[in-house]
């Protein structure tokens, strides 16, 4: 089955590059590209596409205030750039299913895409890292989940560490000298074993639970 996308950005040069990402990704199939938010919330509603990847700035209506008024379905990525960090809390608590960062669309489009695809969250490292430094002052009250860190084996506590470090799956590989398959696995694990939805629930927990002291 397909994704159908719009692609909402209002730099023409932008959305031709992303277009051109897409089109390498299997299954991947753009059906509109608009300019601003009041245009991508008329194409939701027209299209009922599976997926938006919607910048924040744009002219007249932004994407985080065509964010707030979607409905339905469809699942919103926010396209992002290094800066724009803070915009994370606002979108993600208005249902935004990630951000990838411009810069390395090429390398994000396709996990971030998958992750939605599978009723998960994508958030490119960069902003993952922006998110754990935030809040990792927070409370020095106990955290729930920490206790459940005991279960993981001594390689998952590894790879937790470089997660929440904001490290990408292929960094990840790199620094351990693994395949890249083997971190998939070893995160699908920890994610079962800390009750985590996604990545960044994992990298918060170890961040508040002291791991990386």
């Amino acid at each position: 089955m397909s994704q159908r996308v719009v692609i909402a950005d209002d730099d023409a040069l932008t959305r031709g590059g992303i277009r051109m990402v897409l089109a390498a990704i299997p299954g991947v199939e753009v059906v509109a590209e608009v300019a601003d938010g009041k245009e991508a919330r008329a194409a939701v509603e027209r299209l009922k596409p599976d997926v938006v990847l919607m910048d924040i700035r744009m002219p007249g209506v932004d994407g985080l205030a065509a964010l707030r008024t979607l409905t339905g379905p469809t699942r919103v990525i926010m396209l992002t750039t290094f800066g724009e960090e803070q915009y994370i809390d606002e979108a993600l608590a208005h249902g935004a299913a990630g951000f990838v960062l411009k810069s390395s669309a090429a390398e994000e489009l396709g996990p971030a895409l998958r992750a939605a695809a599978a009723g998960e969250m994508f958030l490119s490292p960069p902003v993952t890292r922006h998110a754990v430094t935030r809040l990792r002052g927070f409370h020095a009250q106990p955290v729930p989940g920490a206790d459940r860190l005991a279960e993981l084996s001594e390689r998952e506590i590894e790879v937790l560490k470089l997660l929440a470090r904001g490290l990408s799956n292929t960094a990840i590989s790199e620094s351990l000298v693994i395949s890249e398959s083997t971190v998939k696995t070893h995160v699908s694990r920890i994610l079962l074993k800390l009750e985590c939805e996604n990545r960044v629930q994992a990298a918060l927990l170890a961040t508040q639970s002291g791991l990386l002291r």
